[in-house]
């Protein structure tokens, strides 16, 4: 399955180099893949330690998102009022772009004395929390009729059947919603390093490479 998109990711980059080299566009403008590639090779230790600032960043937002993810979940699968109410304004909630909310989530989180890496964290658990909510959610409502029956069968208590029934059967949903929340967790906590002022990390070196007109640095 890897093989066609390795194909296709060379022969799009050889169109790229070609489509440069013929035209001679200027570096600042669109640089070749041998550019970036040179650039990447350059600057491989600042990268390095600006993606280790971004990651951690990221990590610690989607650690608090899957948390609190996972106790609301469970808040909003017993109460039935609670998320009649909440789900659609968490579904709201993400038609409202990040980059929009972040200046205003670190103004407010600065205007309390909060700093440094959780505001950043913050935003970065924003964007993860709403696919592993839906997720659970979803999976703890998995079990059918006849698993229930079962369980009633047995004389199961509602904390007998979350931890014997439903959370085993969340767990598939839970990885699934895992796999698209920690893509999004990185992308907060890139987005939250825009209107920081950050030293390091992914964002401040784009902000940095925006600022001084260094393309090459942009796209590597």
């Amino acid at each position: 399955h890897i093989l066609p998109a390795v194909v296709s990711a060379l022969v799009f980059l050889g169109c790229w180099e070609s489509y440069v080299a013929l035209t001679e566009t200027s570096p600042l403008v669109l640089p070749a893949p041998s550019d970036v590639l040179n650039g990447l090779r350059v600057e491989r230790a600042a990268l390095a330690r600006h993606a280790a600032a971004t990651i951690g960043v990221a990590g610690i937002g989607f650690s608090l998102s899957v948390l609190f993810a996972v106790l609301v979940s469970v808040a909003l699968h017993f109460a039935g009022w609670l998320r009649r109410g909440m789900m659609p304004l968490l579904v709201a909630s993400q038609t409202v772009p990040i980059v929009a909310l972040a200046p205003m989530i670190i103004v407010v989180l600065y205007s309390v004395g909060v700093q440094g890496l959780l505001p950043k964290a913050v935003i970065s658990a924003y964007l993860s929390f709403f696919p592993v909510v839906v997720g659970m959610v979803k999976g703890l409502r998995a079990p059918d009729s006849m698993q229930m029956d079962l369980m009633r069968t047995y004389n199961a208590d509602k904390r007998t059947v979350l931890n014997k029934l439903r959370f085993p059967s969340s767990v598939p949903y839970l990885f699934a919603s895992l796999k698209i929340a920690i893509a999004a967790s990185l992308v907060g906590a890139i987005v939250g390093e825009l209107p920081t002022g950050a030293v390091a990390g992914l964002g401040a070196r784009l902000l940095a490479g925006s600022y001084y007109g260094q393309t090459v640095q942009i796209w590597s």
